[in-house]
């Protein structure tokens, strides 16, 4: 399997789903919820964020045109339990779009990685 995780995923349109699906969870799941309430970007401002910087950091075009992961979050304070519900959510995502379990292994990595620049910054 040759293919990078952006066509695995299903490309800008499967990424756009994924990323509008988690911005969804994000804004149902009681842990986390409050943290969108008072957001200055509109859900489908967000759900756009999401999908460009997902797009770009599973390898297809560089679309992205916001923040940083550290600009984004610094001085937002977020806990590490608060990082593992929005992986969790990723995660419902992920399945509720069929996704297989190397390209969700995959995603965990990509953002796991980026937790020290998310978390307590």
């Amino acid at each position: 399997m040759s293919e990078i995780l952006y066509e695995r995923l299903g490309g800008t349109e499967g990424i756009t789903k994924i990323a509008s699906d988690a911005v969804d969870f994000h804004l149902a799941n009681p842990r986390i919820a409050t943290r969108f309430q008072n957001a200055k970007a509109s859900v489908e401002e967000m759900k756009h964020g999401a999908a460009t910087f997902f797009i770009v950091g599973t390898g297809g075009p560089s679309v992205y045109k916001g923040k940083d992961m550290m600009g984004t979050h610094r001085g937002m304070n977020i806990s590490n339990t608060e990082f593992v519900e929005v992986l969790s959510d990723v995660l419902e995502a992920l399945d509720k779009n069929n996704i297989g379990q190397r390209e969700k292994e995959e995603v965990l990595y990509v953002l796991f990685s980026m937790k020290d620049e998310i978390v307590s910054v």
